[in-house]
């Protein structure tokens, strides 16, 4: 009967104590907060020196695929050891550079430095909207994961013809898609935290990272779109 139990256990994500599942995420959520020190300070010298450029454009696209392609493999080597979370940090501070070119953008609105504040607040409202739903809903959610995968898979092939045909409708849908699928994915990733499905908390931030960045950059968008204001 207990190798029933534990095996039941072990199906339904419970194969590790309440205990060690509230340490996984609450080293996550520290971690998350640490890694933005890094992303602001890699905006602010985007900004600063405007090597944001590099990620415009075509190769640009190239040039931060194979970057952020080759952090997370890195991530992935090394998370569970000491150098995980100086490489993590490394990645969110690239993610930082990259960002750059849509901050310098957004400044160049009248209104520029309001319109980040308020993507910066509708994107922490969205992660504490799902954060909360993730310790409600008792539901399992693991068969969101593979459709998820696929919206990013059909947004990513969006993006890239996108950057070569340059349409503001397409930038436009696939802003607001994004916004919809990765605040998906925050809840994903939080249950399967809370549920014990994730144990390494540097793959847990990475993940929830990839989430907030995501959600941040296309609420920035749509509100340059929208709400941006020339002098």
């Amino acid at each position: 009967m207990s190798d029933r139990i534990t095996t039941l256990d072990t199906r339904f994500g419970y194969g590790i104590s309440s205990e060690q599942r509230n340490k996984v995420l609450r080293n996550t959520y520290w971690l998350l907060a640490l890694s933005m020190v890094p992303t602001v300070l890699g905006a602010w010298v985007g900004v600063a020196t405007g090597v944001g450029q590099l990620f415009t454009g075509g190769l640009g696209m190239i040039l931060f695929l194979a970057g952020a392609f080759g952090f997370i493999y890195a991530i992935e080597k090394t998370k569970n050891s000491a150098a995980g979370v100086p490489v993590l940090l490394g990645f969110t501070f690239f993610m930082g550079l990259m960002l750059s070119r849509l901050i310098e953008m957004t400044l160049g609105f009248s209104n520029g430095a309001q319109l980040i504040m308020t993507a910066f607040g509708g994107t922490a409202g969205v992660f504490m909207v799902m954060a909360s739903l993730g310790t409600v809903i008792k539901r399992d959610l693991s068969g969101m994961g593979k459709w998820l995968f696929v919206g990013v898979v059909v947004l990513m092939v969006g993006s890239l013809i996108n950057v070569f045909v340059g349409s503001s409708a397409g930038m436009l849908a696939i802003s607001v898609a994004s916004i919809g699928i990765f605040s998906a994915y925050m809840l994903y990733d939080i249950k399967r935290i809370i549920d014990g499905g994730e144990t390494n908390y540097i793959t847990a931030t990475l993940a929830l990272y990839l989430d907030i960045i995501n959600v941040f950059q296309s609420l920035l968008a749509l509100l340059g779109i929208f709400g941006g204001e020339r002098d």
